[in-house]
C-alpha cells in the first residue's frame, strides 16, 4: 500500500493561469478507487520549517501580500489564501518524505516548487518544498544526507542555489529548458547552468528521445548512488511531454512512464527510500498532464509490486 498525500487546500485561487492548479485534484480523483493507494492529508508547514530555508521578509510578504512585487515574485496573483495553501503543499512534501523513510516509497500529489529561492519566488514556485522538507528531517535528526532528483523540464535553479550552501544535500537536475532570473531558456545550447560541488546538471538536447534520455540518466544517476543518501526526493515532471508548449523534447507518455520506472528501479536497486512529487505540465488538454502523473503511480506498481 502506497501512502500519497493530498489536500484540497493545495489549490490557491490564482484565476485563469497557465499552470493548471486543478491538476492536483484531478490526479487525486484518479487515485481514489485504487486499492493499492491510500490518500492522506498532511499537516501544514510551521513557521520554523519555513525559516530554515526562506527569509523572514519573504515569508511575511507571502503572508501579508506586501510588498506586492515580492509577494507575487513567483508569478501568481497574491491572495490571503496563498500563504495557507503553500504551507499545505510544503507539508505534503514533508509528509511524503517522512513516510518514505518508514515505507521505502511515498508520494505527494503536489509539486516540489524547485524554482523558489531563499528570498523570493520564481516560475510559479513560492516556497521550495523539497529543501524545506529535507531541512526539517535533518533538523529532527531523522536523516543525515539527502538527494533531490529533478526531472522537470526546467532546470531546478532554486533547489541548486539552496543546496549549494547545504553540504548534507545533493541536487541533480536533468532538464530541457534552462531557467534563471525568472526566465526560461528553451535552447540549452545557448545557455547551460554551471554546476557546483553538491549540485550537478545534465542538459537534454532538443529532440531528445527515449534512448538519449536513458543514456543521460545512466550517466547522471550514479552521482546520487555515490552519495549514498538516506532519502531521495524525485520531482517527476510532466512538462517534458512533447505536446507541452515549453518542451522541445520528443518524449511521449510511454517514454515518461519508462523514465519513472527507471528512476524507481534505481532507487530500489540501491535501497534508497524515495518520495516523489508532481511537477510542471502545461499542455492545454489537462487530461494529458494528469495521465503523465498517474503513470508515475503505474511505474511504482511495476517496480515495487504495488
Amino acid at each position: 500500500m502506497l501512502t500519497a498525500f493530498y489536500h484540497p487546500g493545495y489549490a490557491a485561487p490564482i484565476g485563469q493561469h497557465i499552470m493548471p492548479i486543478r491538476k492536483f485534484e484531478l490526479v487525486a480523483e484518479g487515485l481514489r478507487d485504487a486499492a493499492d493507494v491510500r490518500l492522506a492529508e498532511p499537516t501544514p508547514l510551521t513557521e520554523d520549517d519555513l525559516r530554515r530555508v526562506h527569509s523572514a521578509e519573504y515569508i511575511a510578504a507571502i503572508r501579508t501580500g506586501e510588498p506586492r512585487t515580492l509577494a507575487e515574485s513567483q508569478k501568481f496573483p497574491w491572495s490571503p489564501e496563498l500563504f495557507p495553501s503553500v504551507c499545505l503543499t510544503g507539508g505534503g512534501c514533508l509528509a511524503a518524505a517522512r513516510q518514505a523513510l518508514r515505507d521505502g516509497v511515498s508520494a505527494a500529489v503536489v509539486s516540489g516548487f524547485h524554482h523558489a529561492c531563499a528570498d523570493h519566488g520564481e516560475g510559479f514556485c513560492t516556497f521550495n518544498g523539497l529543501i524545506v522538507a529535507l531541512d526539517a528531517l535533518v533538523a529532527a535528526g531523522e536523516i543525515r544526507t539527502a538527494a533531490v532528483l529533478d526531472m522537470d523540464l526546467h532546470y531546478g535553479n532554486g533547489t541548486a542555489q539552496l543546496a549549494a550552501t547545504r553540504p548534507h544535500l545533493f541536487a541533480l537536475s536533468l532538464y530541457g529548458n534552462d531557467y534563471a532570473n525568472n526566465v526560461a531558456v528553451r535552447d540549452v545550447t545557448v545557455r547551460q547552468h554551471e554546476d557546483g560541488e553538491n549540485h550537478r546538471s545534465f542538459a537534454l538536447p532538443a529532440g531528445c528521445d527515449r534512448a538519449t534520455l536513458f543514456k543521460t540518466m545512466d550517466a547522471a544517476l550514479p552521482l546520487i548512488a555515490a552519495r549514498n543518501p538516506d532519502l531521495m526526493l524525485y520531482q517527476a515532471g510532466a512538462d517534458p511531454y512533447f505536446e507541452d508548449p515549453y518542451s522541445p523534447l520528443a518524449l511521449d507518455h510511454d517514454d515518461l512512464l519508462a523514465r519513472d520506472r527507471r528512476v524507481f528501479e534505481f532507487a530500489k536497486a540501491h535501497a534508497i527510500p524515495v518520495a516523489w512529487v508532481l511537477a510542471g505540465g502545461y499542455t492545454s488538454d489537462v487530461s494529458k498532464v494528469v495521465r503523465v502523473h498517474l503513470n508515475t503511480f503505474q511505474a511504482w506498481r511495476e517496480v515495487y509490486g504495488g
